[in-house]
């Protein structure tokens, strides 16, 4: 199944996708059905929120039957507002002429500092290998620049002449940083030999400083050099020892240090960047043992810390003048984040705010009042009430006592009785599921479902000791977790076993695999999307891309424990004689992150194994990589099959009106 590229392994895929096609064939009047539903509530004509840089507003137009976005921008107005004028507006990039009718993924969109030049990256395959592009704004010439294995980022410094982006390896790990200019080859600057670490390299708020960051799943090592100086020696700030991770921007009063070094849940440092080393550091903001400091974003006028507290995000503000506050927020279960598109010296910042209920809000917050006003609210076309769904919070508790936390939404009449519902999983990497809203589950809610998520141990939704908790050798937290979630659900009468529907994608398709394993009878169907469920084989493989920098995520197997371990939770290993839940399985044959050869031999080995004949769906794009397809109409498509799927095998509630 490995051979890619063969014949054979051609010729089973496509057989497993014609075995997929032909099951759904029955269902094609929901399925067509659900994409027009999701469809109809997207406001397919539409303007982004304009970013204020400068001289210009910059933002992107969608429209009606294109896939992709197109990228603009406008003459600041004036008056301060955000008016983009369509008769003076210049296009800086439309994907539509660059796709085709192939996979195309913008990974980088840099404008120069002087505004001259648009550099920007694509990725036609979805293996995330990127082309690096410089476009000439005023006269549209567009050269190729030639860099090999980009990773698609993309650096300006402030000459608008020199660019720095970042080559990958043959393990597709991000692993040189080169200095490049028009005309001339590109200069080496860094090679990380290290390969448990990945470079990212970005500009610093302030735009004085350019800053390379080395870092591996629990290290870290950061070098900045001035951005008016792209030549001169990148300074190291604090050299990498085992499990000390910081992060590092500039802003009014010097160099921010975010540090794990005085403890789990992080302390904020101040330095002069004329001594950026580590034993000038002064503490800004120390940890808080009731709290993990998240992140924390700098602006001329103010600083704002993002810590994680009780599931949610909590931001506290310092302006540059008055007393510091905290940020608060209407809803008991939300998404928090603070998002570009304001200038460094703008006295506000813009918040993205969301809930289950809730489309996405823009909102400006003034630093030193703390007054909010909402810039733009993604539109729901069609008859919608955030005020018909209801979203509540339940806490399971997990066999070693913790509390776990789920969030829920649904109509209130669907909360009020057993009815179908999907619950979501992740818990890896320390990536936290806040909760979000979808248009396109309008389409299950309304048909009496109720969608949840579990925040299980592995994820960060409770702080770092969240995800410490569901790493290396307490990585069977994670799926005992979510059991107890499932369980608790059930207990509560939310729903029961015969309309319970679990999901989750790449290490998330991990904790499905797992699941499914130790208690199948709970589950009436899964969904895994480009499951990592071949990890003991994968992780024994140093070989393939990314393999050893997991090494600090599940361990390493050389370790004779750690491969039981590893070995004893894998889902493909684990599998054995006994029914399943119906499964739908996606997987991208140009998928770097998780081989499609993963989904492919567990849907094999279960079809030989299991003691039952529910449906089981291998659904392979085969123009696509770890995200799925990358066209907007594709994504609907591809949520309407999984759906129709979900229907077909558990059924609705009945609408609910």
């Amino acid at each position: 199944m490995e051979q890619r590229d063969t014949d054979e392994v051609i010729q089973h895929l496509e057989a497993e996708n014609r075995h997929t096609e032909e099951w759904l064939a029955s269902h094609d009047d929901r399925r067509a059905q659900l994409f027009e539903e999701i469809r109809g509530r997207i406001r397919e004509t539409d303007l982004s929120l304009p970013a204020v840089w400068g001289p210009w507003l910059y933002y992107r137009r969608t429209e009606a039957g294109a896939e992709y976005p197109r990228y603009y921008r406008s003459p600041r107005p004036a008056d301060g507002s955000l008016e983009a004028d369509p008769t003076a507006e210049q296009l800086l990039l439309d994907l539509n002429l660059k796709a085709g009718d192939g996979f195309l993924q913008l990974g980088d969109f840099a404008v120069s500092p002087d505004h001259q030049w648009l550099a920007y990256s694509l990725d036609r395959q979805g293996n995330e290998e990127y082309t690096l592009y410089l476009k000439h704004l005023a006269s549209g010439n567009t050269t190729e620049l030639p860099l090999d294995q980009a990773d698609g980022s993309l650096v300006w410094a402030n000459d608008s002449a020199t660019l720095f982006a970042i080559s990958m390896d043959e393990a597709s790990r991000p692993a040189t940083l080169w200095r490049m200019q028009r005309g001339t080859p590109p200069v080496r600057v860094y090679h990380e030999v290290d390969q448990r670490f990945y470079l990212h390299a970005y500009r610093s708020s302030s735009e004085q400083w350019l800053i390379l960051a080395s870092d591996s799943k629990n290290t870290s090592e950061v070098r900045i050099v001035p951005a008016d100086e792209p030549a001169a020696d990148w300074q190291l700030l604090a050299r990498r020892f085992k499990g000390h991770e910081y992060h590092v921007d500039h802003g009014p009063d010097g160099l921010l240090i975010r540090s794990n070094d005085r403890g789990e849940n992080f302390a904020l440092y101040r330095a002069d960047p004329a001594q950026p080393m580590r034993n000038y550091w002064e503490l800004v903001a120390d940890v808080d043992s009731h709290r993990t400091l998240e992140d924390f974003s700098v602006q001329q006028h103010g600083l704002l810390l993002h810590y994680r507290e009780d599931g949610l995000t909590r931001l506290e503000v310092r302006p540059a003048q008055g007393q510091p506050y905290q940020v608060s927020m209407p809803d008991a279960v939300y998404s928090l984040h603070v998002q570009g598109g304001e200038e460094y010296v703008s006295e506000q910042v813009r918040l993205r705010y969301e809930s289950l209920n809730r489309p996405a809000e823009i909102r400006a917050l003034h630093l030193a009042s703390g007054t909010q006003r909402t810039l733009k609210q993604t539109p729901v076309e069609g008859p919608f009430s955030p005020d018909d769904y209801e979203v509540r919070r339940e806490w399971a508790t997990a066999p070693d006592g913790t509390r776990i936390p789920i969030s829920l939404v649904g109509r209130p009449a669907s909360l009020r009785r057993p009815a179908p519902l999907y619950l979501y999983g992740y818990g890896a990497y320390g990536a936290s599921m806040d909760p979000w809203f979808s248009h396109a589950r309008l389409s299950l809610l309304d048909r009496g479902w109720v969608f949840a998520i579990g925040h299980v141990r592995g994820g960060a939704d409770m702080g770092e000791a969240w995800y410490q908790q569901g790493k290396l050798q307490h990585k069977e937290n994670t799926f005992s977790d979510f059991i107890a979630c499932a369980e608790h659900l059930i207990d509560e009468g939310y729903t029961d076993s015969q309309r319970l529907v679990i999901a989750g994608g790449s290490a998330g398709g991990m904790l499905i695999g797992n699941v499914i394993n130790q208690r199948p009878e709970l589950f009436a169907a899964a969904v895994a999307d480009v499951p990592f469920v071949d990890v003991w084989n994968t992780m024994n493989n140093p070989a393939l891309p990314l393999t050893i920098g997991e090494y600090e995520e599940w361990g390493d197997p050389n370790d004779p424990q750690v491969a039981e371990r590893i070995r004893l939770y894998a889902p493909y290993e684990q599998i054995t004689e006994q029914p399943y839940p119906a499964l739908f399985v996606t997987a991208g044959y140009h998928d770097m992150r998780v081989q499609y050869w993963e989904a492919a031999k567990w849907v094999a080995k279960l079809r030989h194994h299991r003691t039952n004949d529910r449906p089981l769906l291998l659904r392979t794009q085969m123009s696509a990589g770890h995200g799925g397809a990358s066209g907007r109409y594709q994504s609907m498509k591809e949520l309407a099959e999984e759906y129709s799927f979900l229907l077909a095998v558990i059924g609705d509630a009945g609408l609910v009106g």
